[in-house]
């Protein structure tokens, strides 16, 4: 596990995830022209109440791989 620090809705908060997770979240952002904050923000902003942040992003970026 690796942990990155991202700000969010202007708090600072850190994310445990895999490298692999981290290495395709940065592919995708670069890929879109997105900084991996952003990207992780809108993923903050949809996912439901109950769903942990790491979890939805390990299933945002598995969706979003190859697109």
């Amino acid at each position: 596990m690796k942990k990155i620090s991202v700000s969010l809705s202007g708090h600072q908060t850190s994310i445990s995830l895999e490298p692999e997770f981290i290495l395709a979240l940065q592919e995708i952002a670069k890929k879109r022209g997105l900084s991996v904050a952003a990207i992780i923000a809108g993923i903050d902003e949809t996912r439901t109440p109950n769903t942990n942040l790491s979890s939805a992003i390990r299933v945002w970026v598995f969706k979003n791989y190859n697109n």
